[in-house]
């Protein structure tokens, strides 16, 4: 057992806690100590009032310093505008086909571009501009609209099939199951899945399928199926598909069409950033 220990004369008071004969002082906190621990208090109650830190119903209580992470971003942001004032000016006013000639304007176009596009475009088109289902891929070469500078443009300005700006492009594909019987259904898709190379279903079907192609879709993919582009009208012989080249996919479209918008950006973008991010998604390889 361990022995009783001895009190001293001039020991402190104990605090009571005793573990296997070993007594707990009841030491006084450094001066120093103490006093900076009423500091941090006195802190701490100055900060809640000069920042922004009590929660509210709608916001936090402003401090009154006035700081805001909000207005030093704006800050931020300002200063960047101003700094570059000059070369979004030039952006905004030469001929679209001269930016690719100057290396400096090509080289702050496709920089500013790429952040344009990240910001409002990935959320549709994918970071990589890889597109998805039902979204264009911005890679490769098969446009519906066209892929020169000027054809970016106008898209990417007024958009597609919106009602928010009346220059926007617009096509609209019919619903064939409202004008074909299901067996002149069934025989198009068929001869469309030919187009692409792939083996139709039903190869009877498909050589039916000609003839009903000729006669209700011809007049804007044209006789041999390629499309057209002043119309939207996709190219079916590449085998690129926005909504899928399967049979049953096919025959969803056909059946009920399909109906993409794209908003008109001239509504939330400057014309420089339009012109940047037109820039950016005309190099990333499929631009003409």
């Amino acid at each position: 057992m361990a022995k009783e220990p001895q009190i001293q004369n001039n020991d402190p008071e104990t605090t009571g806690h005793e573990w296997d004969g070993i007594q707990e002082f009841n030491n006084p906190l450094p001066r120093w100590w103490v006093w900076v621990f009423y500091l941090t208090i006195v802190w701490g109650i100055w900060y809640s009032v000069a920042y922004p830190a009590w929660p509210g119903i709608r916001e936090a209580t402003a401090g009154y310093m006035g700081w805001s992470t909000r207005a030093n971003v704006a800050e931020e942001i300002a200063a960047a505008e101003a700094a570059n004032a000059g070369i979004n000016e030039k952006l905004a006013s030469v001929e679209l086909t001269a930016i690719q000639g100057d290396d400096e304007l090509q080289g702050y176009a496709t920089s500013a571009g790429a952040a344009v596009f990240k910001t409002w475009c990935a959320q549709c088109h994918g970071s990589g501009a890889a597109g998805a289902k039902g979204y264009p891929n911005l890679q490769d070469d098969a446009w519906l609209w066209g892929g020169t500078m000027e054809d970016i443009h106008t898209t990417v300005t007024h958009g597609i099939r919106n009602e928010e700006d009346p220059d926007a492009r617009y096509s609209e594909m019919p619903a064939f199951g409202e004008i074909l019987e299901k067996e002149e259904i069934g025989q198009v898709v068929n001869y469309v899945m030919t187009l692409s190379g792939q083996e139709p279903r039903d190869a009877e079907a498909a050589t039916a399928g000609e003839q009903v192609f000729l006669d209700n879709c011809a007049a804007c993919h044209m006789d041999d199926g390629t499309g057209d582009r002043a119309q939207g009208a996709p190219n079916l012989t590449d085998a690129i598909w926005l909504y899928g080249g399967d049979y049953d996919t096919v025959h969803d479209t056909v059946t009920y069409s399909r109906f993409g918008v794209m908003p008109p950006w001239n509504q939330r973008l400057s014309e420089a950033e339009i012109r940047a991010v037109t820039t950016y998604v005309h190099q990333l390889g499929g631009g003409e």
